[in-house]
């Protein structure tokens, strides 16, 4: 009789742990912080996107850059886009690209899990010009001032420029899917020179690149990287405008824009923390509208993109080039028309830099494979006996929300003798 009701009980138990398991697969499993089923690219296929995400942004860049800060709260003519030649795409020399890979340097020195301070002492030891949030943030870090607080909005006035924002698509790029490795990138780099707005920026950039490997619908790709930043903040705010402006004029982006100037650049309520009050405006918010105006607009088109992107104005470089990388991620290096990449030097130096266009590849491919297993994904072969990421989906962790403008307490962060004796920049 006791075996007999054991065995029911048994029967039970499983039919019940049966029908949790089937009611977790209907939710995704995502209520128990678990993902769904795994995502998988080969990775050739993830070489193949991160490469053209590489030239995305050297496309972007070098075509904007004739008009970076010329107009500002203004559109750019049409008759004053310049136009695109294949020599452009050579862009060794722009910090919108460089600056980023003295991160990319830390991780493959030290590895994913390198120290917070360890960011610190390479980026102030650092040769090239810098502005802004970054020139303030390296200042400080030269100084003693150890980050976080180095972006702390007490010792630096530029935390909310787009300086992140900017230097942030390699987050994305190593990191496949993974939105929280972009996440926790951003509170790693970002805090060098950054806080609030000004980190969350980048950190939507590096996510949005993050959902291309898997994605191309533009939409999709950035309603799923606005989960990665706090929603209260600004800068969801703006994106979240954009896209419901989008929406109500699908086929007018400069009416668009006047929205987004209306309310980001002419309301002093969105401008609390800008650096410069007049019509030069390099906080991440309308910088970042400007991205994501590229990416809606252009409906996939490479010319479209960047050109909207650039049109848009104020740091009308930057702004193509995140838009630019994030939809030449979409489609692929070996997709990509010839025009931009028929001309470029694979030899070419990046300036202040140990890489070429070959070893920056081979640099991501390694940090990618770093970042998959940390993440708890790992690599398998496919039955033509290809590798392939199987990479774990698991729901985005925002940041905690900051406000420049209502900064809370510094960390009292300060470099040791020991740390301060590592820092021996190249350059003032």
């Amino acid at each position: 009789m006791v075996k007999a009701l054991l065995k029911i009980l048994t029967v039970v138990a499983v039919c019940l742990a049966l029908a949790f398991i089937s009611g977790c697969r209907g939710q995704g499993l995502s209520g128990l912080g678990i993902g769904s089923t795994p995502r998988s690219i080969t990775i050739d296929e993830y070489v193949d996107k991160m490469k053209a995400g590489w030239i995305g942004q050297m496309a972007g860049v070098g075509w904007g850059g004739p008009t970076e800060f010329k107009y500002k709260g203004t559109i750019i003519p049409e008759d004053k886009m310049p136009k695109w030649r294949p020599e452009m795409i050579n862009q060794f020399r722009q910090d919108d690209i460089y600056v980023e890979m003295t991160f990319l340097r830390t991780l493959e020195l030290y590895g994913m899990d390198c120290s917070l301070r360890q960011a610190g002492i390479d980026f102030a030891n650092s040769g090239y010009n810098l502005w802004h949030a970054n020139r303030n943030g390296r200042d400080n870090l030269r100084k003693g001032i150890a980050p976080p607080d180095s972006g702390h909005p007490e010792f630096n006035k530029h935390a909310d420029d787009i300086d992140y924002q900017i230097e942030a698509d390699y987050s994305g790029l190593i990191a496949p899917g993974l939105p929280n490795v972009v996440i926790e990138l951003g509170e790693k780099f970002g805090r060098l020179m950054n806080y609030g707005d000004g980190v969350y920026g980048g950190q939507f950039v590096g996510a949005m690149y993050a959902e291309a490997f898997f994605e191309d619908d533009m939409e999709k790709i950035v309603r799923t990287a606005l989960k990665s930043i706090p929603q209260d903040s600004q800068y969801a705010e703006c994106i979240r405008d954009v896209l419901k402006w989008y929406k109500q004029n699908p086929d007018d982006w400069e009416k668009t824009w006047q929205l987004i100037n209306q309310k980001y650049h002419l309301n002093p309520d969105y401008r609390r923390f800008s650096c410069d009050k007049g019509e030069f405006n390099i906080d991440a918010k309308i910088n970042g509208a400007y991205i994501v105006m590229g990416l809606l607009y252009g409906r996939g088109d490479p010319d479209k993109t960047i050109i909207i992107s650039t049109r848009c104005g104020q740091d009308s470089d930057c702004n193509p080039s995140n838009s630019g990388g994030v939809l030449f991620t979409t489609i692929g290096f070996n997709n990509l028309p010839d025009k931009y990449k028929s001309a470029l030097n694979p030899q070419g130096k990046f300036s202040h830099t140990p890489y070429n266009f070959p070893t920056l590849v081979k640099v991501c491919e390694q940090l990618a494979r770093q970042a998959v297993r940390r993440a708890g994904g790992r690599i398998e072969k496919n039955a033509e006996g290809k590798e392939v990421f199987v990479i774990p989906v698991r729901k985005a962790k925002p940041s905690n929300l900051e406000q420049c403008w209502e900064a809370g307490p510094a960390a009292n962060s300060k470099f040791s003798a020991q740390e301060m004796a590592q820092i021996k920049p190249t350059r003032k």
